[in-house]
């Protein structure tokens, strides 16, 4: 099947069906050629469209490195390219994409979690664009959901983030910092509790409005569930 054919078909697919119907038939497509069409879907015009395909993406790599870990870590490659100065571009859906992998696969997750990280440190790999840091974040927290041992380094970088004038950036920042809050950031995460200001989150493959005021009072619950057993959630 040509390139375009299968774009379309994919494209399809996400457009009239939930991800629950259309991944089984995504993921019973060769693997090599639905990942070319899903990365260019992270351009799409519908911001549904756009985080389905971050979804399928996760899925995909994650059996691809199953079978080929050599071919998936060129999807990583390909993905840290697109945040590349060199590359003339500027890698919308890229961290999202990354993060998402992260989330399907440990060993992949063990290989670029540092990485994923260096693009909120000032003197790593920092993205300065604000969209881009909306997708760092939102990575971090899908990895760290699953894989909170990993992203621990991050804790220290959320803190401009929590403070940012961007409610999307506040919101995202305190939703991420629920699996490695410290006591450094927990008196500025309990200060966003009162922040009504509203942004969107995907979450278990649906867009959902909230508060900013909502994710610090789930990282806090969260924050305090951790405390009570004594431990980081296991992966």
């Amino acid at each position: 099947m040509t390139y375009r054919r299968l774009k379309k078909q994919i494209t399809s697919l996400l457009q009239t069906q939930g991800l629950d119907q259309s991944l089984p038939t995504i993921t019973q497509l060769p693997a090599r050629q639905t990942i070319s069409p899903l990365f260019s879907l992270l351009y799409h015009g519908q911001n549904a469209i756009r985080w389905r395909a971050v979804s399928a993406i996760g899925v995909v790599v994650a059996q691809l490195a199953d079978q080929d870990p050599a071919a998936a870590r060129v999807c990583m490659r390909r993905l840290m390219w697109h945040l590349n100065d060199e590359s003339g571009g500027i890698g919308w859906g890229s961290p999202e994409a990354m993060g998402e992998i992260m989330a399907q696969h440990k060993v992949l997750a063990e290989e670029y979690a540092g990485i994923l990280v260096s693009y909120l440190a000032p003197w790593g790999n920092y993205l300065e664009h604000e969209v881009l840091q909306q997708g760092v974040l939102w990575a971090l927290a899908r990895l760290g959901h699953c894989r909170p041992q990993l992203v621990q380094p991050a804790g220290p970088l959320l803190a401009p983030f929590l403070k940012s004038s961007s409610a999307a950036l506040r919101g995202l920042a305190a939703w991420a910092s629920g699996p490695i809050l410290t006591p450094e950031l927990k008196p500025e995460v309990e200060v966003l509790g009162r922040d009504g200001s509203k942004f969107t989150l995907y979450w278990d493959r649906h867009l959902r409005s909230r508060t900013v005021a909502w994710a610090a009072e789930a990282a806090l619950k969260q924050h305090s569930e951790r405390i009570r057993v004594g431990s980081i959630p296991s992966q």
